[in-house]
Protein backbone atom coordinates (compact mmCIF):
# COMPACT_ATOMS: atom_id res chain seq x y z
CA UNK A 1 0.00 0.00 0.00
CA UNK A 2 1.76 3.22 -1.14
CA UNK A 3 1.93 6.27 1.15
CA UNK A 4 -0.88 8.79 0.83
CA UNK A 5 -0.28 11.67 -1.56
CA UNK A 6 0.88 14.88 0.15
CA UNK A 7 -1.97 17.21 1.11
CA UNK A 8 -2.44 20.89 0.30
CA UNK A 9 -3.85 23.50 2.72
CA UNK A 10 -5.71 26.74 2.01
CA UNK A 11 -7.14 29.36 4.42
CA UNK A 12 -9.05 32.49 3.42
CA UNK A 13 -10.13 34.90 6.16
CA UNK A 14 -10.33 31.94 8.51
CA UNK A 15 -10.93 32.32 12.21
CA UNK A 16 -12.23 30.38 15.21
CA UNK A 17 -13.63 31.47 18.56
CA UNK A 18 -14.02 28.87 21.28
CA UNK A 19 -17.45 28.75 22.93
CA UNK A 20 -17.57 30.93 26.04
CA UNK A 21 -14.61 33.09 24.94
CA UNK A 22 -14.93 36.71 23.81
CA UNK A 23 -11.82 36.83 21.61
CA UNK A 24 -11.08 34.72 18.56
CA UNK A 25 -8.23 32.24 19.01
CA UNK A 26 -7.31 32.76 15.34
CA UNK A 27 -8.69 35.44 13.03
CA UNK A 28 -8.21 36.80 9.53
CA UNK A 29 -5.89 33.99 8.45
CA UNK A 30 -4.90 33.81 4.77
CA UNK A 31 -2.49 30.96 4.11
CA UNK A 32 -1.56 28.49 1.37
CA UNK A 33 0.61 25.43 2.01
CA UNK A 34 1.59 23.46 -1.09
CA UNK A 35 1.60 19.64 -1.08
CA UNK A 36 4.92 18.42 0.31
CA UNK A 37 5.91 21.71 1.98
CA UNK A 38 7.46 21.58 5.42
CA UNK A 39 6.28 24.47 7.60
CA UNK A 40 7.36 25.58 11.07
CA UNK A 41 4.42 27.41 12.68
CA UNK A 42 5.45 29.98 15.28
CA UNK A 43 3.75 32.59 17.44
CA UNK A 44 3.32 33.80 20.99
CA UNK A 45 1.69 31.56 23.59
CA UNK A 46 -2.07 31.80 22.97
CA UNK A 47 -1.72 33.04 19.35
CA UNK A 48 -3.81 30.11 18.11
CA UNK A 49 -1.20 27.65 16.83
CA UNK A 50 -2.78 24.60 18.45
CA UNK A 51 -6.24 25.77 17.39
CA UNK A 52 -5.11 25.88 13.75
CA UNK A 53 -3.62 22.38 13.95
CA UNK A 54 -6.82 21.01 15.49
CA UNK A 55 -8.83 22.69 12.74
CA UNK A 56 -6.65 21.18 9.99
CA UNK A 57 -7.12 17.76 11.58
CA UNK A 58 -10.89 18.31 11.62
CA UNK A 59 -11.24 17.89 15.38
CA UNK A 60 -12.22 21.36 16.59
CA UNK A 61 -15.75 20.21 17.31
CA UNK A 62 -19.29 20.97 16.21
CA UNK A 63 -20.86 24.41 15.78
CA UNK A 64 -21.97 24.54 19.43
CA UNK A 65 -18.33 24.30 20.52
CA UNK A 66 -17.28 27.49 18.79
CA UNK A 67 -17.77 30.02 16.03
CA UNK A 68 -16.00 29.76 12.67
CA UNK A 69 -15.40 32.43 10.05
CA UNK A 70 -13.94 32.15 6.59
CA UNK A 71 -12.66 29.06 4.79
CA UNK A 72 -10.16 26.36 5.74
CA UNK A 73 -9.65 23.44 3.35
CA UNK A 74 -7.43 20.39 2.98
CA UNK A 75 -7.09 19.19 -0.61
CA UNK A 76 -9.87 21.59 -1.60
CA UNK A 77 -12.53 20.28 0.80
CA UNK A 78 -13.50 21.63 4.25
CA UNK A 79 -11.05 20.29 6.83
CA UNK A 80 -13.69 18.32 8.84
CA UNK A 81 -14.58 16.44 5.63
CA UNK A 82 -10.93 15.51 5.06
CA UNK A 83 -10.44 13.59 8.31
CA UNK A 84 -7.96 10.80 7.79
CA UNK A 85 -5.76 12.88 5.49
CA UNK A 86 -4.04 14.41 8.51
CA UNK A 87 -2.27 12.85 11.46
CA UNK A 88 -2.08 15.02 14.59
CA UNK A 89 0.23 14.65 17.58
CA UNK A 90 -1.39 16.63 20.38
CA UNK A 91 0.43 18.96 22.75
CA UNK A 92 -0.58 16.59 25.56
CA UNK A 93 0.15 13.13 24.11
CA UNK A 94 -1.48 11.36 27.04
CA UNK A 95 -4.87 12.66 25.88
CA UNK A 96 -4.63 10.79 22.57
CA UNK A 97 -3.44 7.40 23.79
CA UNK A 98 -6.37 5.02 23.42
CA UNK A 99 -4.99 1.49 23.80
CA UNK A 100 -3.61 -0.38 26.80
CA UNK A 101 -0.49 -1.79 25.10
CA UNK A 102 2.30 -0.12 23.13
CA UNK A 103 1.98 -2.22 19.96
CA UNK A 104 -1.80 -1.88 19.82
CA UNK A 105 -1.52 1.89 20.24
CA UNK A 106 0.81 2.29 17.25
CA UNK A 107 -1.35 -0.07 15.17
CA UNK A 108 -4.61 1.67 16.11
CA UNK A 109 -4.52 4.40 13.46
CA UNK A 110 -3.45 2.00 10.72
CA UNK A 111 -6.35 -0.30 11.57
CA UNK A 112 -8.80 2.59 11.37
CA UNK A 113 -7.42 3.49 7.92
CA UNK A 114 -7.91 -0.14 6.78
CA UNK A 115 -4.21 -0.71 6.12
CA UNK A 116 -3.76 -4.37 5.07
CA UNK A 117 -3.04 -6.61 8.06
CA UNK A 118 0.27 -7.90 6.72
CA UNK A 119 1.52 -4.30 6.36
CA UNK A 120 0.47 -2.99 9.78
CA UNK A 121 3.02 -4.69 12.02
CA UNK A 122 6.06 -3.89 9.85
CA UNK A 123 4.91 -0.26 10.05
CA UNK A 124 4.55 -0.55 13.83
CA UNK A 125 8.08 -1.88 14.28
CA UNK A 126 9.54 0.72 11.90
CA UNK A 127 7.76 3.63 13.59
CA UNK A 128 8.84 2.55 17.08
CA UNK A 129 12.43 2.17 15.89
CA UNK A 130 12.29 5.56 14.15
CA UNK A 131 11.32 7.39 17.35
CA UNK A 132 13.81 5.47 19.50
CA UNK A 133 11.18 3.71 21.63
CA UNK A 134 12.73 0.31 22.35
CA UNK A 135 9.92 -1.30 24.31
CA UNK A 136 8.07 -4.64 24.20
CA UNK A 137 4.87 -4.44 22.17
CA UNK A 138 2.89 -5.64 25.19
CA UNK A 139 4.28 -2.95 27.54
CA UNK A 140 1.33 -1.16 29.24
CA UNK A 141 0.96 2.39 27.93
CA UNK A 142 -0.05 3.53 31.42
CA UNK A 143 3.43 2.62 32.68
CA UNK A 144 5.24 4.99 30.29
CA UNK A 145 6.78 8.30 31.29
CA UNK A 146 5.57 11.57 29.80
CA UNK A 147 8.43 11.65 27.31
CA UNK A 148 7.86 8.04 26.29
CA UNK A 149 4.16 8.76 25.70
CA UNK A 150 5.18 11.66 23.49
CA UNK A 151 7.32 9.34 21.36
CA UNK A 152 4.55 6.73 21.31
CA UNK A 153 1.99 9.25 20.02
CA UNK A 154 4.39 10.29 17.27
CA UNK A 155 5.04 6.66 16.32
CA UNK A 156 1.31 6.09 15.94
CA UNK A 157 1.03 9.01 13.54
CA UNK A 158 4.13 8.09 11.50
CA UNK A 159 2.85 4.53 11.11
CA UNK A 160 -0.33 5.90 9.48
CA UNK A 161 1.75 7.67 6.79
CA UNK A 162 -0.80 10.50 6.41
CA UNK A 163 -0.66 13.11 3.65
CA UNK A 164 -0.50 15.92 6.23
CA UNK A 165 1.57 15.53 9.41
CA UNK A 166 0.62 17.95 12.20
CA UNK A 167 2.92 18.09 15.23
CA UNK A 168 2.13 20.23 18.29
CA UNK A 169 5.29 20.71 20.42
CA UNK A 170 6.48 17.15 19.66
CA UNK A 171 9.81 17.50 21.50
CA UNK A 172 8.73 19.61 24.48
CA UNK A 173 9.03 16.88 27.12
CA UNK A 174 12.00 15.03 25.63
CA UNK A 175 15.58 14.81 26.79
CA UNK A 176 18.19 16.30 24.39
CA UNK A 177 18.97 12.91 22.85
CA UNK A 178 15.26 12.31 22.34
CA UNK A 179 14.84 15.64 20.58
CA UNK A 180 17.42 14.63 18.00
CA UNK A 181 15.89 11.17 17.56
CA UNK A 182 12.36 12.51 17.08
CA UNK A 183 13.41 15.18 14.58
CA UNK A 184 15.39 12.61 12.60
CA UNK A 185 12.43 10.20 12.75
CA UNK A 186 10.13 12.85 11.30
CA UNK A 187 12.65 13.63 8.56
CA UNK A 188 13.02 9.95 7.61
CA UNK A 189 9.26 9.58 7.43
CA UNK A 190 8.80 12.72 5.33
CA UNK A 191 11.63 11.75 2.99
CA UNK A 192 9.97 8.35 2.49
CA UNK A 193 6.37 9.53 2.10
CA UNK A 194 6.66 13.10 0.79
CA UNK A 195 3.96 14.19 3.26
CA UNK A 196 3.24 17.83 4.04
CA UNK A 197 4.41 18.95 7.50
CA UNK A 198 3.15 21.64 9.86
CA UNK A 199 5.03 21.62 13.16
CA UNK A 200 4.50 23.93 16.13
CA UNK A 201 7.54 24.49 18.30
CA UNK A 202 8.67 27.50 20.32
CA UNK A 203 12.35 26.60 19.92
CA UNK A 204 13.12 27.53 16.33
CA UNK A 205 16.57 25.95 16.24
CA UNK A 206 15.17 22.43 16.68
CA UNK A 207 13.37 22.43 13.31
CA UNK A 208 14.89 25.25 11.24
CA UNK A 209 17.17 22.84 9.34
CA UNK A 210 14.32 20.50 8.38
CA UNK A 211 11.61 22.94 7.25
CA UNK A 212 11.58 25.06 4.11
CA UNK A 213 9.21 27.72 5.42
CA UNK A 214 8.49 29.61 8.63
CA UNK A 215 5.00 31.02 9.28
CA UNK A 216 4.40 33.23 12.33
CA UNK A 217 0.85 33.83 13.59
CA UNK A 218 0.16 37.30 14.94
CA UNK A 219 -1.37 37.41 18.42
CA UNK A 220 -4.00 39.85 17.13
CA UNK A 221 -4.76 37.86 13.99
CA UNK A 222 -3.23 37.31 10.58
CA UNK A 223 0.45 36.62 9.95
CA UNK A 224 3.44 38.33 11.50
CA UNK A 225 5.99 36.76 9.12
CA UNK A 226 6.12 34.17 6.33
CA UNK A 227 9.06 32.94 4.28
CA UNK A 228 12.13 30.69 4.11
CA UNK A 229 13.89 30.24 7.49
CA UNK A 230 17.12 31.82 6.31
CA UNK A 231 15.29 34.99 5.25
CA UNK A 232 12.80 35.27 8.12
CA UNK A 233 15.40 34.58 10.80
CA UNK A 234 18.23 36.62 9.29
CA UNK A 235 16.47 39.96 8.86
CA UNK A 236 17.30 42.16 11.88
CA UNK A 237 13.94 43.91 11.87
CA UNK A 238 12.01 40.67 11.60
CA UNK A 239 14.14 39.11 14.36
CA UNK A 240 13.27 41.99 16.70
CA UNK A 241 9.56 41.70 15.90
CA UNK A 242 9.64 37.94 16.44
CA UNK A 243 11.51 38.30 19.73
CA UNK A 244 9.00 40.93 20.87
CA UNK A 245 6.21 38.48 20.03
CA UNK A 246 7.77 35.77 22.19
CA UNK A 247 9.34 33.62 19.47
CA UNK A 248 12.53 31.80 20.50
CA UNK A 249 14.78 33.37 17.86
CA UNK A 250 18.17 31.62 17.48
CA UNK A 251 20.90 33.76 19.01
CA UNK A 252 18.42 35.86 21.01
CA UNK A 253 17.91 35.06 24.70
CA UNK A 254 14.71 36.26 26.38
CA UNK A 255 16.60 37.50 29.48
CA UNK A 256 19.62 39.07 27.81
CA UNK A 257 18.75 39.71 24.16
CA UNK A 258 21.82 39.11 22.00
CA UNK A 259 24.11 38.98 25.02
CA UNK A 260 25.20 35.61 26.47
CA UNK A 261 22.81 34.12 29.03
CA UNK A 262 23.66 34.73 32.67
CA UNK A 263 22.36 33.18 35.91
CA UNK A 264 19.36 35.00 37.34
CA UNK A 265 19.31 33.18 40.67
CA UNK A 266 20.02 35.35 43.73
CA UNK A 267 23.58 35.44 45.02
CA UNK A 268 24.31 33.12 47.98
CA UNK A 269 21.10 31.21 47.47
CA UNK A 270 18.72 33.94 48.53
CA UNK A 271 20.95 35.91 50.82
CA UNK A 272 22.33 35.51 54.31
CA UNK A 273 18.89 35.21 55.91
CA UNK A 274 18.16 31.96 54.07
CA UNK A 275 19.86 28.67 53.34
CA UNK A 276 18.61 26.32 56.08
CA UNK A 277 17.58 22.80 55.09
CA UNK A 278 13.84 22.10 54.82
CA UNK A 279 13.70 18.56 53.43
CA UNK A 280 16.37 15.85 53.50
CA UNK A 281 16.62 12.54 51.62
CA UNK A 282 19.04 9.89 52.92
CA UNK A 283 19.48 6.68 50.93
CA UNK A 284 16.02 7.36 49.51
CA UNK A 285 14.47 4.85 47.10
CA UNK A 286 11.43 5.81 45.03
CA UNK A 287 8.87 3.95 42.95
CA UNK A 288 5.21 4.08 41.98
CA UNK A 289 4.32 1.37 44.50
CA UNK A 290 6.03 -0.11 47.58
CA UNK A 291 5.10 -3.53 46.16
CA UNK A 292 7.30 -3.03 43.09
CA UNK A 293 11.08 -2.67 42.81
CA UNK A 294 12.27 0.95 43.16
CA UNK A 295 12.96 2.85 39.94
CA UNK A 296 15.63 5.04 41.57
CA UNK A 297 17.61 4.38 44.76
CA UNK A 298 20.48 5.68 46.85
CA UNK A 299 19.30 9.28 46.70
CA UNK A 300 20.99 11.73 49.05
CA UNK A 301 19.97 15.37 48.75
CA UNK A 302 18.65 18.32 50.71
CA UNK A 303 16.29 21.09 49.65
CA UNK A 304 17.31 24.38 51.25
CA UNK A 305 15.74 27.78 51.63
CA UNK A 306 16.52 30.06 48.72
CA UNK A 307 18.18 27.35 46.65
CA UNK A 308 17.06 25.75 43.38
CA UNK A 309 17.80 22.18 42.32
CA UNK A 310 17.36 20.80 38.80
CA UNK A 311 16.75 17.11 38.17
CA UNK A 312 17.76 15.98 34.68
CA UNK A 313 18.15 12.68 32.86
CA UNK A 314 16.66 10.59 30.07
CA UNK A 315 12.94 10.00 29.66
CA UNK A 316 11.64 7.11 31.75
CA UNK A 317 14.53 7.24 34.24
CA UNK A 318 12.26 8.06 37.21
CA UNK A 319 12.61 11.85 37.50
CA UNK A 320 8.89 12.50 37.96
CA UNK A 321 8.60 9.65 40.46
CA UNK A 322 11.40 11.23 42.49
CA UNK A 323 9.71 14.63 42.36
CA UNK A 324 6.34 13.24 43.47
CA UNK A 325 7.99 11.43 46.38
CA UNK A 326 9.84 14.56 47.53
CA UNK A 327 6.53 16.41 47.29
CA UNK A 328 4.85 13.97 49.70
CA UNK A 329 2.48 12.60 47.05
CA UNK A 330 4.08 9.14 46.86
CA UNK A 331 5.45 7.14 49.81
CA UNK A 332 9.16 6.41 49.89
CA UNK A 333 9.87 2.75 49.11
CA UNK A 334 13.20 2.76 50.95
CA UNK A 335 15.58 4.99 52.87
CA UNK A 336 14.45 8.16 54.65
CA UNK A 337 12.71 11.38 53.63
CA UNK A 338 12.58 13.84 56.52
CA UNK A 339 10.81 17.17 56.80
CA UNK A 340 13.00 19.20 59.14
CA UNK A 341 11.48 21.41 61.89
CA UNK A 342 11.40 24.68 59.84
CA UNK A 343 9.18 22.90 57.30
CA UNK A 344 7.27 20.45 59.49
CA UNK A 345 6.29 23.12 62.07
CA UNK A 346 5.00 20.53 64.52
CA UNK A 347 3.46 18.18 61.93
CA UNK A 348 4.82 14.69 61.15
CA UNK A 349 8.37 14.57 59.82
CA UNK A 350 7.06 12.41 56.94
CA UNK A 351 5.46 14.60 54.20
CA UNK A 352 3.47 11.65 52.86
CA UNK A 353 1.53 11.54 56.14
CA UNK A 354 0.42 15.18 55.97
CA UNK A 355 -3.20 16.05 55.36
CA UNK A 356 -3.92 18.20 52.30
CA UNK A 357 -4.46 21.24 54.54
CA UNK A 358 -0.98 20.69 56.02
CA UNK A 359 0.64 20.11 52.64
CA UNK A 360 -0.80 23.11 50.78
CA UNK A 361 1.31 25.77 52.52
CA UNK A 362 4.42 23.60 52.89
CA UNK A 363 5.02 21.92 49.52
CA UNK A 364 3.39 22.92 46.24
CA UNK A 365 3.58 20.62 43.21
CA UNK A 366 3.25 21.49 39.53
CA UNK A 367 2.52 18.27 37.63
CA UNK A 368 3.92 17.34 34.24
CA UNK A 369 0.36 17.32 32.85
CA UNK A 370 -1.32 20.60 33.94
CA UNK A 371 -4.85 19.20 33.56
CA UNK A 372 -4.17 16.72 36.39
CA UNK A 373 -4.38 19.51 38.97
CA UNK A 374 -7.33 21.56 37.69
CA UNK A 375 -10.38 21.35 39.95
CA UNK A 376 -12.77 24.16 38.97
CA UNK A 377 -14.53 25.47 35.83
CA UNK A 378 -12.90 28.94 35.83
CA UNK A 379 -9.34 30.21 35.87
CA UNK A 380 -10.23 32.67 38.64
CA UNK A 381 -11.74 29.92 40.81
CA UNK A 382 -8.68 27.75 40.21
CA UNK A 383 -6.38 30.45 41.56
CA UNK A 384 -8.62 31.14 44.56
CA UNK A 385 -9.00 27.47 45.49
CA UNK A 386 -5.73 27.10 47.40
CA UNK A 387 -5.64 30.47 49.22
CA UNK A 388 -9.17 29.96 50.52
CA UNK A 389 -7.94 26.82 52.28
CA UNK A 390 -5.06 28.56 54.01
CA UNK A 391 -5.96 29.72 57.51
CA UNK A 392 -5.88 33.44 58.40
CA UNK A 393 -6.13 34.75 54.84
CA UNK A 394 -8.74 37.49 54.51
CA UNK A 395 -10.79 38.10 51.38
CA UNK A 396 -8.58 41.12 50.71
CA UNK A 397 -5.48 38.92 50.94
CA UNK A 398 -6.96 36.37 48.53
CA UNK A 399 -7.82 39.08 46.01
CA UNK A 400 -4.36 40.65 46.25
CA UNK A 401 -2.63 37.30 45.69
CA UNK A 402 -4.87 36.22 42.82
CA UNK A 403 -4.89 39.57 41.00
CA UNK A 404 -1.12 39.78 41.23
CA UNK A 405 -0.66 36.31 39.72
CA UNK A 406 -3.18 36.97 36.94
CA UNK A 407 -1.24 40.07 35.93
CA UNK A 408 2.27 38.67 36.34
CA UNK A 409 1.59 35.50 34.35
CA UNK A 410 -0.54 37.27 31.70
CA UNK A 411 -3.76 35.45 32.53
CA UNK A 412 -6.05 38.46 33.20
CA UNK A 413 -8.07 38.13 29.98
CA UNK A 414 -8.62 34.44 30.76
CA UNK A 415 -9.96 34.85 34.31
CA UNK A 416 -13.45 33.71 33.31
CA UNK A 417 -12.33 30.93 30.95
CA UNK A 418 -12.50 27.21 31.60
CA UNK A 419 -8.96 25.99 32.37
CA UNK A 420 -9.37 23.04 30.03
CA UNK A 421 -9.92 25.36 27.02
CA UNK A 422 -6.59 27.18 27.43
CA UNK A 423 -3.60 26.67 25.17
CA UNK A 424 -0.85 24.35 26.38
CA UNK A 425 1.36 27.27 27.43
CA UNK A 426 -1.52 28.99 29.22
CA UNK A 427 -2.39 25.78 31.08
CA UNK A 428 1.21 25.48 32.23
CA UNK A 429 1.27 29.07 33.53
CA UNK A 430 -2.03 28.50 35.34
CA UNK A 431 -0.77 25.29 36.95
CA UNK A 432 2.30 27.15 38.24
CA UNK A 433 0.17 30.06 39.45
CA UNK A 434 -2.17 27.80 41.45
CA UNK A 435 0.78 26.53 43.45
CA UNK A 436 2.31 29.99 43.92
CA UNK A 437 -1.00 31.22 45.28
CA UNK A 438 -0.49 29.41 48.61
CA UNK A 439 3.13 30.57 49.10
CA UNK A 440 4.58 27.10 49.87
CA UNK A 441 8.00 26.81 51.51
CA UNK A 442 9.04 24.30 48.80
CA UNK A 443 7.91 24.36 45.17
CA UNK A 444 8.30 21.16 43.13
CA UNK A 445 7.92 21.66 39.38
CA UNK A 446 7.79 19.00 36.66
CA UNK A 447 8.78 20.52 33.29
CA UNK A 448 7.72 24.04 34.36
CA UNK A 449 8.64 25.76 31.08
CA UNK A 450 6.87 23.33 28.74
CA UNK A 451 4.95 25.18 26.02
CA UNK A 452 6.13 28.67 26.95
CA UNK A 453 7.05 31.33 24.42
CA UNK A 454 10.17 33.34 25.16
CA UNK A 455 8.32 36.19 26.90
CA UNK A 456 6.27 34.03 29.25
CA UNK A 457 9.35 31.87 29.86
CA UNK A 458 11.30 34.94 30.98
CA UNK A 459 8.43 36.17 33.18
CA UNK A 460 8.11 32.77 34.83
CA UNK A 461 11.86 32.53 35.45
CA UNK A 462 11.93 36.05 36.96
CA UNK A 463 9.01 35.18 39.22
CA UNK A 464 10.77 32.03 40.44
CA UNK A 465 13.97 34.03 41.00
CA UNK A 466 11.96 36.39 43.22
CA UNK A 467 10.70 33.38 45.20
CA UNK A 468 14.26 32.18 45.69
CA UNK A 469 15.24 35.61 46.98
CA UNK A 470 12.38 35.35 49.49
CA UNK A 471 13.65 31.98 50.73
CA UNK A 472 11.48 29.48 48.84
CA UNK A 473 13.20 26.20 47.94
CA UNK A 474 12.73 25.01 44.35
CA UNK A 475 13.12 21.59 42.78
CA UNK A 476 12.52 21.33 39.02
CA UNK A 477 12.46 18.27 36.79
CA UNK A 478 13.54 19.75 33.49
CA UNK A 479 15.24 19.23 30.14
CA UNK A 480 15.47 23.01 29.73
CA UNK A 481 19.14 23.93 29.95
CA UNK A 482 18.33 27.66 29.84
CA UNK A 483 16.11 27.24 32.91
CA UNK A 484 18.84 25.39 34.80
CA UNK A 485 21.46 27.99 33.89
CA UNK A 486 19.21 30.82 35.03
CA UNK A 487 18.05 29.44 38.37
CA UNK A 488 19.63 26.22 39.64
CA UNK A 489 22.72 26.09 41.82
CA UNK A 490 22.58 22.28 42.14
CA UNK A 491 21.99 19.66 39.43
CA UNK A 492 21.20 15.96 39.91
CA UNK A 493 21.11 13.50 37.04
CA UNK A 494 18.81 10.48 37.27
CA UNK A 495 19.90 7.57 35.12
CA UNK A 496 20.31 3.83 35.46
CA UNK A 497 18.39 3.66 38.72
CA UNK A 498 20.60 6.18 40.54
CA UNK A 499 20.52 9.92 41.21
CA UNK A 500 23.90 11.63 41.41
CA UNK A 501 24.89 15.23 41.93
CA UNK A 502 26.80 16.02 38.76
CA UNK A 503 27.72 19.67 38.97
CA UNK A 504 26.92 23.07 40.32
CA UNK A 505 25.17 25.08 37.64
CA UNK A 506 27.41 27.67 35.98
Amino acid sequence: MPPAAPAGVRARGWGWRHAGRKAFAVSGLDLDIAPGERVLLLGASGAGKSTLLHALAGVLGAAEEGEEHGELTVDGVPAPSARGRAGLVLQDPESQIAMARVGDEVAFGCENLAVPRDEIWPRVHRALADVGLDLPLDRPTAALSGGQKQRLALAGILAMEPGLVLLDEPTANLDPEGVEEVREAVQRSLDRTGATLVVVEHRVSVWSGLVDRVVVLGAGGGLLADGPPERVLADAGVRRRLAAAGVWVPGWHPLTGEEPAKPLRPANGGGELHGGSLLRAEGLAVGRSPKLPPVVGGIDLALREGHATSVTGPNGAGKSTLALTLAGLLPAVGGRLTALPPLALGASSSPHRWRSSELVSRIGTVFQEPEHQFLTPRVLDELEFGPRRVAKLSEKDVRRIVDGLLERLRLERLAGANPFTLSGGEKRRLSVATMLATSPRILVLDEPTFGQDALTWAELVRLLADLLAQGTALLAVTHDEDFTTALSDTVYRVDGGRAARVEAAA
